[in-house]
């Protein structure tokens, strides 16, 4: 299987100057970190959004947007895809972004479990199936997410005969 490319032309933002108004609604419990690909395909931080809470964006078509869980930076949905692209804004109203989890399976549940309660230095002390320590030691990262979906993208465009 090739290797994704540290920064993929795939998924970044375009230079569109088209700017578009979005309303980001976390519809969790969770904080939830808005996270921006820049033009280099770069992840770009965006100030925290407490539960419940919805912020009016100002962006522009063609820049996709991601969120994460602020504590254990888990991928979060939203308007239940693993990415938001705002589209033309109809009649001068926002895009909405709604935030929400994903159903994770159990393993991975109980995974997200067992980082909150315990150090990364005493995994290995615990007493479970050794392929369990690999996958508690794979953090959640974003960058790894961006080339995983990079890759999504540019198998799909292969498919359709886009290249």
């Amino acid at each position: 299987m090739p290797q994704p490319e540290a920064r993929s032309p795939w998924l970044r933002s375009l230079n569109s100057h088209q700017p578009l108004n979005a309303v980001f609604c976390n519809r969790t419990q969770r904080t939830v970190k808005p996270v921006w690909i820049n033009y280099q395909g770069e992840p770009q931080p965006y100030p925290l959004l407490q539960p419940g809470i919805s912020l009016r964006m100002n962006t522009y078509r063609g820049h996709p947007w991601m969120f994460r869980d602020a504590d254990t930076d888990d991928a979060l949905l939203v308007n239940r895809q693993k990415l938001f692209l705002p589209s033309g804004n109809a009649n001068g109203q926002p895009s909405f972004a709604n935030i929400t989890l994903p159903v994770y399976s159990l393993k991975e549940r109980c995974l997200q479990v067992i980082r909150s309660l315990v150090k990364p230095e005493d995994y290995r002390r615990l007493d479970i199936v050794r392929s369990l320590f690999e996958d508690l030691e794979d953090h959640p990262d974003v960058r790894k997410d961006l080339q995983s979906l990079a890759l999504e993208i540019q198998e799909e465009a292969r498919r359709g005969g886009l290249i």
